[in-house]
This record gives C-alpha cells, structure tokens and sequence, in this order.
C-alpha cells in the first residue's frame, strides 16, 4: 500500500538561516518554495521506526529526529568538518553500518548513515 516516504515538515523560528545551513552542511538544494525533492536511488532506502516516550535514542524533547543516508561518511564527515559543523555524536558501526550525528542551527539532532 505505501509507494515510499512522502515527506518531512517542521516550523523553524529562523527559515533563512535554517535554509543555508542545510544547503551548506548537508548539501540539499533548498528551492524557493523553502523544500526540496530527493529521488531515492538504486541501494537508497527509507526506515520509518517508531520509538516509545521511554527510549533514550534520541532526547525526549525533540519529536523527530531524520535520518539521511549518505555514500560515504568519510568523505561527509571532511565536508561537515570543512564548512564548520561538529559532530554531536561520534562515529558508531554496527551491523546495520555507520552512523554519526550532527545538530542543526536550532539544536536538532539529525543522523547520518552509510549503509
């Protein structure tokens, strides 16, 4: 029934600062229409996880947290550290793969993933 992952929205207190950073630090090309569209490809795929009140995977304030998959997290990594974003959680491998976390300008958490 679900052809795939429709979108993500969220009220910022700053659009055009909020704006830049994703388009400098993440490199999505924010159009005028303050969005963008990304086209899954081949090897790209969407998770959509519930969590409980009760977990602690990412801080209870925030209700959202995204996730975006990227090709190579070392070389994402250099570009983050290159136009000034840290990290806020270091690098973790799993089973599932890489993962790191940076915030945005207004302090969300968003995850980085290379499958």
């Amino acid at each position: 029934m679900i052809k795939g992952f429709g979108g993500i929205f969220w009220r910022t207190k700053n659009l055009d600062e909020v704006k830049r950073w994703y388009s400098e630090a993440l490199k999505l090309d924010i159009d005028d229409w303050n969005g963008t569209v990304i086209k899954p490809q081949s090897g790209n795929e969407t998770i959509f996880s519930l969590f409980s009140d009760e977990d602690n995977y990412f801080p209870a304030e925030q209700q959202v947290m995204l996730n975006f998959q990227v090709h190579n997290l070392d070389e994402t990594m250099k570009h983050l550290e290159q136009v000034g974003v840290p990290l806020a959680k270091k690098e973790e491998v799993s089973e599932y793969g890489k993962f790191v976390w940076i915030k945005d300008p207004e302090g969300r958490l968003i995850e980085l993933w290379e499958k």
